[in-house]
């Protein structure tokens, strides 16, 4: 019996290489993507290392000829798709007063209609073969609570979170659920990094949170692969927070 096939955009490092390894051990085959095909090889070894075949695909979200091409060369790869996971963000901290129409819309290209625009090539590609499958994409917790210097990013990650409510209702009939996760604070390895420069930041950060502690990558991992599993089959048009109880304030 064939794998089921799993495409990562945004897998390089962080959230995604752990959500990439978590479908690699939750038996994946997997397309993995970067803006750079080499930043993704140390994903491949891991997912390779944990049984799966894994494919690198060079991918920037804010270009449609290169979404076509990326997905073309994941399902030349492995013959067909079934989960399609948008990690691929970008963030730019900045005052509202302070942003411009080029931070706008590098946020917004990237965040809003990169995710749009993957979701609508993998939506053509179930739709094409009769199908079902699953979508998640990645937004944030910045999408439902107001933070300063976070303004735009913010307004991206909740229009994903309509967007996946949207979708959901259009391609239910295909047999094609879309979802998301809503991280709160993460401990990425560069989140460790500049905490350990920055005396004081880790505590002010889970502060506020009632499980005091922050989220990890595999963590949301573990929820993707829920998402896609037999177990999540009758959710869709949904908004997981993973956020130890921030948002329940």
């Amino acid at each position: 019996m064939a794998r089921p096939v799993a495409f990562i955009s945004g897998a390089a490092q962080g959230i995604g290489a752990a959500i990439s390894l978590g479908f690699a051990n939750a038996g994946y085959d997997l397309a993995v993507s970067s803006t750079k095909k080499d930043k993704l090889a140390d994903v491949i070894a891991s997912c390779t290392a944990a049984g799966a075949r894994t494919v690198p695909v060079e991918l920037n979200v804010t270009s449609q000829a290169s979404i076509e091409a990326g997905f073309a060369t994941a399902i030349a790869a492995f013959g067909q798709l079934d989960v399609l996971v948008n990690n691929a963000a970008i963030t730019m901290p900045r005052m509202a007063v302070d942003v411009t129409r080029e931070d706008w819309s590098g946020i917004m290209d990237t965040n809003l209609t990169g995710t749009f625009f993957m979701c609508q090539q993998m939506g053509r590609h179930l739709i094409g073969g009769k199908r079902p499958g699953t979508i998640i994409s990645i937004t944030s917790t910045h999408g439902v609570l107001g933070f300063a210097l976070r303004s735009t990013y913010g307004i991206s990650k909740a229009g994903v979170m309509h967007m996946t409510r949207m979708l959901a209702i259009e391609w239910a009939e295909h047999q094609i659920r879309v979802n998301s996760i809503a991280p709160g604070t993460v401990l990425t390895a560069s989140r460790k990094e500049y905490a350990d420069k920055t005396p004081g930041y880790l505590e002010k950060m889970v502060e506020r949170i009632p499980l005091k502690r922050t989220c990890t990558p595999e963590e949301i991992a573990g929820a993707a692969v829920y998402l896609a599993s037999p177990s999540g089959s009758y959710i869709t048009g949904q908004t997981l927070l993973l956020d130890g109880g921030l948002t329940s304030y």
